[in-house]
């Protein structure tokens, strides 16, 4: 392929792009090719004047008066329907607050009291006690350490499986599955309904970590039977650093959900100050303490970028990125110094492309990302050698896409020449 011929094919693609103008909503600039949406989302315009206005105007004149008068109190449900919006969710089941890590702590020993508490007692004649916890054996590192800790806390034991066999692992003894919807390294997206379903009929529960999808392509937690759903929302939410989390409770399981977290806001009259907890109804029990009013409402502000937004045409640009990128990989880089780690099927790919790179001239992986990012292209590299390329449909182009791999192709190739 001529090089001249994946730059040409870029403009007419971003010519034709439906998502085209949604990039001005960003603050980016053309001398950079961003591709860590993945990991840390860019900054939506609209954030910089929301934030003054918070710090300004609600804090700094109308202060303790904001709680009502500015709606402090409910913004982790109101924001939390803005992202159940974007995950399949109908009102009053998400609520935002709290970190991933927290979230995954809740909905994990919750859904194991809920199946511990549905009669199984393990005597004679009876199930056995459902002790088990099923966790994605390549889960992010924290959902391991948050579900070991959950296990040693509940009396339970983990078991370790791929994604791919969750289905036909989940059994009698069998609590909760937690699965990661898209897989941080690869990128491979795997089977939320069919995973949901195959655990359900087990008499199990799930926890799907939705960090990596959502935002990136269509969810259905509700139609799809989902049962709890964490995930943050700095990557392809463009939350900001540290953004809150978010936390899904169906709605039939919501006055059975018993978080390990009883705190004053999830209290059902929280200013009376009872001793004896009493929960609150519906997703305001996945709440703790008190808002991070600053990050949850810059988080609000970011999520404008979504209003009028069809996930339906950012799933098909997604997967247009990735495959062009996979395209023009092919087309600039030396054949045999990459290898595409993210499969290749539209079904069971995430918005990121993986590719494995073994050390050589150009030095090893964590080497060659970070002479991309010298030369304006930034993705980020997991070891041992793996460079992620992360494509947020909202803001990436395929001019981008096509300048990450030429400039990919330069530094292999000119490293072999050397």
């Amino acid at each position: 392929m001529s090089e001249a011929i994946p730059a040409k094919e870029a403009a007419a693609l971003d010519a034709a792009d439906g998502l085209a103008a949604k990039r001005a909503e960003f603050d980016l600039d053309d001398g950079v090719v961003y591709l860590d949406g993945n990991s840390l989302g860019a900054l939506p315009r609209g954030v910089a004047g929301r934030l003054s206005d918070v710090v300004g105007r609600e804090w700094g004149r109308l202060r303790i008066r904001s709680w009502e008068e500015s709606g402090w109190w409910t913004a982790p449900e109101r924001v939390g329907d803005r992202i159940g919006g974007l995950i399949g969710a109908a009102p009053g089941q998400v609520v935002a607050g709290d970190s991933t890590s927290v979230n995954v702590f809740k909905a994990v020993v919750a859904a194991i009291r809920l199946t511990q508490g549905a009669g199984e007692g393990g005597g004679e004649g009876e199930a056995p006690l459902r002790d088990e916890v099923l966790v994605d054996a390549a889960t992010f590192p924290t959902d391991g350490y948050i579900a070991r800790s959950a296990a040693r806390m509940t009396g339970c034991r983990i078991r370790a499986v791929d994604a791919a066999d969750m289905a036909r692992e989940a059994g009698p003894r069998t609590a909760v599955a937690l699965v990661n919807h898209v897989d941080y390294r690869t990128g491979r997206l795997h089977d939320l309904p069919a995973v949901t379903a195959a655990v359900r009929a087990a008499g199990a529960r799930t926890v799907w970590d939705l960090c990596h999808s959502a935002g990136a392509l269509p969810v259905h937690l509700d139609a799809d039977g989902a049962d709890f759903a964490v995930g943050c929302t700095y990557k392809y939410l463009n939350g900001g650093p540290g953004a809150p989390a978010f936390l899904y409770v169906r709605r039939a399981l919501q006055d059975r959900f018993d978080s390990p977290l009883p705190g004053w806001n999830s209290h059902a009259d929280p200013f009376a100050m009872d001793p004896a907890y009493a929960p609150a109804d519906g997703a305001v029990r996945g709440r703790v303490g008190t808002p991070e009013i600053l990050s949850l409402l810059a988080l609000d502000a970011a999520l404008d970028v979504w209003d009028g937004v069809d996930l339906a045409a950012v799933r098909a640009k997604s997967l247009a990125l990735t495959d062009f990128f996979l395209r023009c990989v092919e087309a600039y880089v030396p054949q045999g110094r990459v290898e595409s780690v993210t499969p290749g099927a539209h079904g069971e790919r995430g918005s990121q492309v993986s590719l494995r790179c073994a050390a050589g001239p150009a030095g090893g992986a964590g080497d060659v990302m970070a002479e991309l990012i010298r030369r304006g292209v930034v993705g980020d590299f997991r070891r041992p050698d793996v460079l992620r390329f992360g494509f947020t449909p909202l803001y990436t182009r395929f001019a981008d896409a096509e300048r990450a791999a030429r400039v990919l192709g330069e530094v292999l190739e000119g490293a072999r020449r050397r």
